[in-house]
């Protein structure tokens, strides 16, 4: 009978300690829940939105891929050949599918100097104009300049996408809702005005794009000459001579035959008098 007694206390005494283990747990839940909702804190975050998050990331790339950054750069640098090192600078661009916009070529009795624009792929920038560096003897100065316009792009596109929207419903309003004449003219006014500016962003878009995509790199080489003393007087060479010798023949020759065409009226005249003559004399 003891022995029943022992074992009903022990039981009870385990359903008490489970129960209240249960009720303390059930309090601290109910206590963190009402913590975060009091904060504004999300309750959960589980690891699956974290993996989630980072699939994201990686299908998306990164942030610095997704930035829209113009770089662009200056560089003056003294050369051994300005002509060879243009070759070489021009075939270094093609290389890396760039190509020479503009080129100014200066020669003087002190300098040669070529003045030129390279337009690169952005991820080929540092690599061209590291290359191109690596020709001089000296390099004056290098100034590289970046400009981030991802702000203006992503709002131009975002105003872009906006204005195709609204001229998509003008459309609609025009093919099935316009009643009357006033209604089509004002359906059709509305319409031209955001083809302009849709047209405006377009264009806008187009050109940050091709400044984004394509790099500038302006570049100065020259190559400094010994200069030559200049003659007081010029004096014509042989050769110089001969030919404008040749040239004053050549005129006159031609300038007589032009004569004899001019006055044949005369030699005519005299050929006439001098038979004339013979014949009385005979």
């Amino acid at each position: 009978m003891k022995t029943n007694i022992l074992k009903l206390i022990g039981i009870s005494c385990l359903v008490i300690s489970f129960s209240c283990s249960r009720a303390e747990k059930n309090y601290e839940l109910s206590t963190e829940n009402i913590i975060m909702e009091d904060t504004g804190e999300t309750p959960v975050l589980n690891a699956v939105e974290i993996e989630s998050d980072t699939d994201i990331i990686s299908e998306k790339g990164s942030v610095n891929d997704r930035l829209k950054i113009i770089k662009n750069a200056s560089c003056r640098i003294k050369v051994r050949n300005v002509e060879e090192a243009t070759i070489l600078s021009k075939n270094i661009a093609s290389a890396y599918k760039g190509y020479v916009s503009d080129e100014r070529f200066t020669n003087t009795n002190y300098s040669k100097e070529n003045r030129f624009t390279i337009r690169i792929p952005q991820n080929k920038f540092d690599q061209v104009l590291d290359s191109i560096c690596a020709l001089a003897e000296f390099v004056d100065h290098k100034n590289i300049s970046t400009i981030d316009v991802t702000e203006e792009y992503i709002d131009v596109s975002s105003r872009l996408k906006t204005k195709l929207e609204v001229k998509q419903r003008y459309e609609t309003i025009l093919r099935t809702k316009a009643k009357n004449v006033e209604d089509i003219l004002l359906a059709e006014d509305k319409l031209r005005e955001l083809q302009e500016e849709i047209e405006a962003a377009q264009g806008k878009l187009k050109y940050m794009s091709n400044k984004i995509s394509f790099s500038t790199i302006q570049l100065d080489m020259y190559e400094t000459v010994s200069p030559k003393d200049e003659p007081e007087k010029y004096v014509e060479s042989f050769i110089d001579r001969a030919k404008d010798g040749l040239s004053f023949g050549w005129n006159l020759l031609q300038h007589l035959f032009l004569v004899l065409f001019y006055v044949w009226p005369l030699l005519l005249l005299g050929v006439l008098i001098l038979i004339y003559f013979k014949w009385i004399r005979k």
